[in-house]
């Protein structure tokens, strides 16, 4: 018991730096919507500065200079270097927050968390790079007083450092419920628009408390650094812990954030104490304990992190679908066997490095760049493959090919397993959790001595097959030609599948799903199932990666495979292009260990590093003053070429990291594409300009003057190409019986009720906030309601939205909702996966040609012109008509329509209708949302009127234009008129 009791009061002291990193967290995110990934690097930063500052020296970050200035007072007390420690803490915070952040301001909260990756890794390498792998002590800070509690004798830092952490949380929570600062920071919180409206200013407020924030991580940072020894790595994984505790407080409360901070301190600790036991594994269980907080708090409830008031541009850039294999592949074994056969030993490896990496880069390209789940265990799960390799090859005893194939399978099924979670959260949750399972798989299994064979590894027999030698070799012979054309090999075989992906339905349906996941379970995609063969795929490329990384370094070693290190990856994929192939084989050549980091290693000319930090500098400038861009280019310009009159190399390998961050951070905030962006843009641009020449009349007209549909062509569209038998008129399709949906105690919809019948077109009209697009949501599955919903006399209760899309009932959206990443044909394609996956039909609309009825639904609706090109390229019309497009395709029973006509004028409304008349002739029943009241008398043959959520009135237009209670409720006198003069 006093063993148990002691442990547990040990955790204080590293709960107490959890809580401080925790509070930073919510002080960023309730002021700027930044999850800060980095504040276990800011407060490792400040830590340093104060343990200098004892020692009379100043830490400089600055390369190019000393590392430490010399204060030339002696070393300074606490309290004078806790002081300036905080205060540079807080100078830090706020640069921070102004040349990145600031930026950022309307980006999603995952793009602004992979910035603080960028910080994060910046930070780090210039701590290593400028002061040094060794530790540094700290001197105590509390007296070395031991207390007695429950029969353990109990250390005072520990108890003082919680204590500091909590008095600083009381004091916090007093400053943002009690001062005026406070109600600001919440006011801007809750809405970002409303605060500039009331005369308050988001940019202040958030600059004040990034500066605060970074003060309170520093205090934890300086707490821990007698009992935690400083090196540069050494607070970094604090976040973790830190983020199960800022999760359990919702990133909102405060006293609920320290509790757990404190709690998983404690229970780290205790943790600790059980790996003594025999029973139990000797490593990893301390990481057990934040990861399994995580999945309760995220995974049980479901949700994702509270959102706040501010106004969102969501983007990861655009993701190229290839236009052909063989030019590619062709360049690429070209350039890669040149580059094998014209090196030899450590350029070569460099190269081989270069394609083993790539390999494992397009896994990330896969699951991030395609579907859209910021993954950071990629890199880990190549170590899975690496280090299972081992185990196959020596237990199992399988032989080359068949080991490394296995190896992959392993990792599919662990990807897979880290791919869990993100069928019940989305978005940066993700992120979050894959991190900790990365931390998790690398304590518990590669730095575990029980299974990874301890210091030297474990080891990896070369590859052979039919007695040929494929290993990489030893001595002067290594690494072999013959490994390196293996590893060729196995790029090419990944990144042709990857293209392949990208290609086909499963690819759309990815970019689909990464673009908004409500749109695609309309469409009949099962968002779930996709995620999960994302990150099956994934796991598999980054296992069978890893296995040949293995074969190339002769075993599996932890330091390859670290969580960190997969954080690191990450980053370079991101900069190199993380949404194409392209872009995973950039990753690959400016990794670690690849082409250019041997290059760079070597020393290149003064020149060439001019001009890098000069175009760094450049991208800062563009930030804060875009006109000055052009003559900051132009003088680092004139700098690069004085400096090329310097002879002798400069040696920018030391701070290859650092250059990784700081154009991460540059990438996210000015080219979400990376490296490979302006390229596809230039080639778009370049096509664009050939099919212009080639079809000068090719122009975007406006919608009505669109080329009339054919009726042969209306009639390919007709659901009797999913197999359905012509449906019976007096029986009705679509039957919605007593449907009610409460938020709370809000009532959006009461007791509705109607039918739809055979060849109709229903229109559905209401005053703004009736409950209509609700009722819609409500009969697709979105929102939660009572009642029933039946189509062809099915009940379709508790479907998900996905299995109604594929039943026959189709939607769109009043936010229109398509996938920008995409053209038109593949936003419509997308669609078809509701008639493709339409139970029995399945086998026999996959043989049916599909393209064919999508054109046709081109021409009935004038989008043959547009057909090719991103739907961000479109006018807002134009989009409604592809969403309609869309929905079409799957080829329902019942299409509900929600304000088809917004966007368009007059003569569009009424060319729209008719272009429904003809989806109506051609067999598709329509039930129709729109405010154009022309639109909705023309077209509709009966129209359901709401008011409050309940139903006024149903009838025809003449009987609707004739009700005295929907004239009150909705039409006024103006249609009665009209009506009447007709």
């Amino acid at each position: 018991m006093s063993t148990t009791v002691l442990f547990l009061i040990l955790g204080l002291g590293s709960g107490a730096v959890y809580a401080s990193l925790a509070l930073g967290l919510v002080v960023t995110y309730r002021s700027s919507g930044v999850v800060n990934l980095a504040s276990g690097a800011v407060a490792l930063y400040i830590a340093y500065t104060y343990a200098y500052l004892r020692m009379g020296q100043l830490v400089d970050p600055i390369p190019g200079l000393s590392p430490t200035a010399d204060l030339g007072t002696g070393p300074l007390g606490f309290w004078p270097a806790l002081l300036i420690s905080l205060a540079v803490g807080a100078v830090l915070g706020g640069l921070l927050y102004v040349l990145i952040f600031r930026p950022l301001r309307a980006a999603p909260a995952a793009a602004k968390a992979v910035a603080s990756v960028g910080v994060m890794i910046v930070l780090q390498a210039l701590l290593a790079t400028r002061l040094g792998s060794a530790a540094v002590t700290v001197a105590p800070i509390f007296p070395a007083h031991v207390y007695q509690i429950l029969g353990s004798r109990v250390p005072g830092d520990r108890l003082w450092s919680a204590a500091i952490i909590v008095a600083v949380s009381v004091a916090l929570g007093l400053w943002f419920r009690l001062t005026r600062f406070g109600l600001a920071t919440r006011a801007a919180a809750e809405s970002e628009k409303g605060a500039f409206v009331t005369g308050l200013s988001p940019q202040r407020i958030a600059l004040v408390n990034w500066a605060l924030s970074t003060a309170i991580v520093g205090i934890g940072g300086v707490l821990i650094s007698p009992i935690v020894p400083l090196t540069p790595a050494s607070y970094s994984l604090f976040i973790v812990p830190a983020l199960a505790a800022a999760l359990v407080g919702n990133f909102s409360k405060i006293g609920v954030t320290v509790a757990a901070a404190l709690a998983i301190g404690m229970l780290e600790s205790e943790a600790t104490y059980l790996q003594t036991k025999s029973w139990l594994t000797s490593a990893g269980l301390p990481d057990l304990v934040p990861l399994l907080v995580i999945l309760v708090f995220l995974v049980l409830r479901g949700r994702e992190l509270p959102a706040r008031g501010a106004i969102i541009a969501k983007t990861l850039g655009q993701a190229p679908r290839p236009r052909g294999y063989l030019v590619p592949g062709v360049v690429i074994v070209v350039l890669g066997l040149v580059s094998l056969t014209a090196t030899h030993g450590a350029d070569r490896a460099a190269v081989i490095t270069t394609l083993v990496m790539a390999v494992i880069a397009l896994s990330q390209v896969v699951v991030t760049g395609f579907t859209g789940q910021i993954s950071f265990a990629q890199l880990t799960l190549a170590g899975v493959g690496a280090f299972s390799l081992t185990r196959i090859q020596h237990q199992l005893h399988v032989p080359f090919p068949f080991a490394p194939l296995l190896a992959a399978v392993i990792a599919m099924i662990i990807g897979v397993v880290v791919g869990l979670p993100a069928l019940r959260i989305r978005g940066l949750p993700v992120a979050v959790t894959t991190l900790a399972l990365a931390v998790a798989l690398q304590d518990l299994w590669f730095n575990n001595p029980d299974l990874n064979g301890g210091y030297a590894g474990a080891p990896v027999a070369d590859a052979r097959i039919f007695g040929l030698d494929l290993g990489v070799g030893a001595g002067r012979g290594y690494p072999q030609l013959s490994f390196g054309i293996l590893c060729l090999i196995v790029l090419l075989l990944a990144a042709g599948g990857v293209a392949v992906v990208r290609r086909s339905r499963l690819g759309a349906e990815m970019l689909a799903v990464r673009a908004n996941e409500r749109s695609a379970a309309a469409a009949g995609v099962a968002v779930s199932q996709v995620k999960l063969i994302a990150f099956a795929i994934g796991g598999f490329l980054a296992g069978l990666g890893g296995a040949m990384l293995a074969y190339q370094q002769t075993s599996a070693d932890y330091s390859s495979y670290t969580a960190m290190g997969s954080v690191t990856f990450f980053a370079t994929v991101y900069i190199a292009g993380i949404t194409c192939v392209s872009g995973g084989i950039n990753a690959g050549i400016i990794a670690a260990g690849g082409i250019i980091y041997t290059l760079i290693n070597k020393g290149v000319p003064l020149w060439i590093y001019v001009l890098l930090v000069g175009l760094l500098l450049v991208g800062i400038v563009q930030l804060v003053r875009p006109k000055a861009a052009r003559a900051a280019l132009a003088v680092v310009g004139l700098v690069a070429i004085a400096a090329a009159f310097h002879h002798g190399p400069v040696q920018l390998g030391v701070y290859y990291a650092a250059i990784n961050g700081v154009l991460l951070i540059l990438t996210i905030i000015l080219n979400p594409e990376g490296i490979v962006g302006p390229v596809h843009a230039q080639l778009a641009a370049l096509r664009a300009r050939l099919q212009a020449r080639r079809s000068p009349a090719r122009a975007l007209q406006p919608v009505a003057a669109a080329v009339p549909a054919q009726a042969d062509k209306a009639d390919e569209a007709a659901p009797a190409a999913r197999g359905r038998q012509p449906h019976d008129p007096a029986r009705p399709l679509l039957t919605v019986s007593g449907v009610s949906v409460r938020y709370g105690a809000v009532v959006a919809n009461e007791d509705v009720s109607f039918e739809v019948f055979p060849g109709e077109i229903v229109g559905l009209i209401g005053p703004n906030g009736a409950g209509k697009t609700t009722l819609i949501d409500a009969v697709s599955g979105y929102a939660r309601a009572t009642g029933s919903v039946a189509l062809l006399g099915r009940k379709l209760d508790g479907r998900k939205p996905f299995q109604r899309s594929r039943d026959g009932l189709g939607r769109t959206f009043q936010g229109i909702e398509l996938y920008d990443d995409l053209s038109v044909r593949e936003n419509v394609e997308v669609g078809t996966t509701a008639a493709r996956s339409a139970g029995v039909d399945r086998a026999r609309a996959d043989r049916e040609q599909p393209s064919l009825g999508i054109d046709a639904y081109f021409e009935i609706l004038g989008l043959q012109a547009v057909a090719d090109d991103p739907v961000r390229e479109l006018s807002v019309g134009q989009r409604q008509l592809v969403s309609v497009a869309r929905a079409l395709a799957g080829r329902p029973t019942v299409v509900l329509l929600d304000e088809p006509a917004a966007g368009l004028d007059a003569a569009e409304s009424r060319w729209l209708g008719e272009r429904l008349r003809a989806i109506r002739d051609a067999g598709t029943t329509i039930v129709m949302v729109d405010h154009d009241m022309g639109l909705v008398l023309d077209v509709c043959d009966r129209i359901v009127v709401l008011d409050l959520g309940r139903v006024v009135a149903v009838g025809t237009p003449a009987d609707i234009v004739g009700n005295d209670e929907v004239k009150r409720a909705y039409l006024g006198t103006t249609h009665a008129g009209v009506e009447s003069a007709s």
